[in-house]
């Protein structure tokens, strides 16, 4: 969508009007802290946006204020500022940038950022949120939902695969309620998620498959760790989920008109 009311630049803005919940309670909760590192990646990420703006005449997005949101609250701690910029860097000059920025991108800046500095920096702590943050995910995927920002497919497979491994015991509390915030604000993205309707469906169910193998079978990770992880494999196998459904369509039509 690149005319009227609803551009890139609109989608960018409904988004950051849902995730008003979980920022007020992150916020609320965590302090000057929080805003600081909010304001400090902001900032780096506005740097890289005005340098590929002057060398590539590439326009800004609004999207630099979600990627920074999530890179803040779900970045491990104590860093410091200079290995903190330069995942932040990394993420988004090699996960949306160089694509051409925010529409074009195939994994999610934020997922790139947060992958680089857990891998890298594996000895540093990874945060643990509050409950009521990851309560507050739910009225932000409801108004994503309802304004159609975010897919509501991809939700719902992953709600559903959840829903059944938590009930099975396989699921814990700590893995679920990280896995909703990441669900949220990485998996969710309308940009790197499939876009099919059955893609969606099972790019949600993957997403919670993989959260639940991770927990059960990753020994020491901290949650958040558990759900970047689902997060990153989840959005590199969303192409191939929107592939695999049109080979399928194609091959259902051949069937149909006799062609081979």
């Amino acid at each position: 969508m690149n005319r009227g009311l609803w551009n890139r630049e609109t989608v960018a803005a409904i988004l950051i009007a849902a995730y008003l919940p979980m920022a007020l309670f992150w916020l609320w909760l965590e302090g000057t802290d929080a805003l600081a590192r909010l304001g400090f990646t902001a900032l780096v990420i506005a740097v890289w946006h005005l340098v590929f703006m002057l060398t590539r005449a590439q326009a800004p997005s609004l999207a630099a204020v979600t990627a920074a949101f999530a890179i803040a609250m779900l970045a491990p701690e104590d860093l410091g500022i200079f290995r903190l910029a330069l995942g932040i860097s990394f993420g988004v000059v090699m996960g949306e940038l160089v694509f051409g920025g925010w529409g074009r991108n195939v994994v999610h800046p934020a997922t790139v950022a947060l992958s680089f500095l857990g891998y890298g920096f594996p000895t540093a702590a990874w945060p643990v949120l509050d409950a009521p943050i990851a309560w507050a995910a739910i009225p932000t995927a409801l108004i994503g939902m309802a304004t159609g920002v975010m897919p509501a497919q991809v939700i719902a497979g992953a709600v559903l695969v959840a829903g059944g491994a938590a009930a099975a015991g396989l699921l814990g509390e700590p893995a679920l309620l990280a896995g909703g915030i990441v669900l949220v604000l990485l998996v969710a993205d309308p940009v790197t998620s499939a876009i099919t309707l059955p893609g969606r469906w099972v790019n949600g169910a993957l997403y919670a498959a993989l959260l639940t193998l991770f927990a059960t079978g990753w020994t020491g990770a901290a949650p958040l760790q558990i759900a970047v992880a689902a997060a990153l494999l989840t959005s590199l196998a969303a192409p191939l989920l929107d592939e695999a459904v049109l080979a399928l369509w194609v091959a259902q039509r051949r069937r149909r008109h006799g062609r081979t």
